[in-house]
């Protein structure tokens, strides 16, 4: 067996495994080629969102209500799910319906005024249920200073009702200065605000 034939393997027991983490979802074990090249093209949320049944409109949803502190929005992007998962640098792992509007409720208000897009990216899918890898760049305050992110990124969507919903996030940040820089200036901002 060739080691391109073992790790596509893999990767498929890999997302058998998800789906069952996913409450059961029903997926075909027949995987599409993933893309050849990630994409460099960035998602802003400035795209249009005409048609939330494709996953790159899905994606752009998220970071619109992101980038624009729209926590409506965020609610629409996510499954109305107590399967909905999220583990990131801020809040750790959450899991449940309400825990994507009580965590990014935090950051929006938070005065480090955070900005992100999503880039380097590559976009499975698998019946339906698609996941989006790749990384976040972008920047957030502290105090009067201006300072980058990297963050790398999953995104798991769900077809619930002809649109895709997000199920689960997970990001990483590599640096670990970075990490704790972030973190402080989120976290102390939040303190000043209770």
């Amino acid at each position: 067996m060739s080691a391109k034939l073992f790790r596509r393997g893999l990767h498929a027991l890999a997302l058998f495994g998800l789906a069952n983490n996913l409450g059961g979802v029903s997926i075909s074990v027949a995987l599409a080629e993933p893309q050849a090249k990630p994409i460099q093209e960035p998602i802003t949320g400035n795209e249009d969102l005409g048609d939330l049944s494709q996953p790159e409109q899905a994606l752009a949803q998220f970071y619109r209500a992101f980038n624009t502190r729209d926590l409506k929005m965020i609610d629409d992007n996510f499954a109305h799910t107590d399967e909905v998962a999220i583990d990131n640098p801020l809040g750790g792992i959450r899991r449940g319906a309400d825990q994507p509007h009580a965590m990014y409720e935090g950051v929006f208000k938070s005065p480090a005024d955070v900005h992100v897009v999503f880039w380097d990216y590559t976009i499975h899918r698998a019946g339906d249920v698609f996941w989006a890898v790749g990384r976040e760049r972008g920047t957030y305050r502290e105090g009067d200073a201006e300072k980058n992110l990297n963050i790398r990124t999953s995104r798991i969507f769900q077809l619930i009702d002809g649109r895709w919903r997000q199920m689960h996030h997970h990001g990483s940040i590599e640096d670990s200065k970075l990490l704790s820089d972030y973190q402080n200036a989120i976290r102390s901002a939040a303190a000043k605000a209770h």
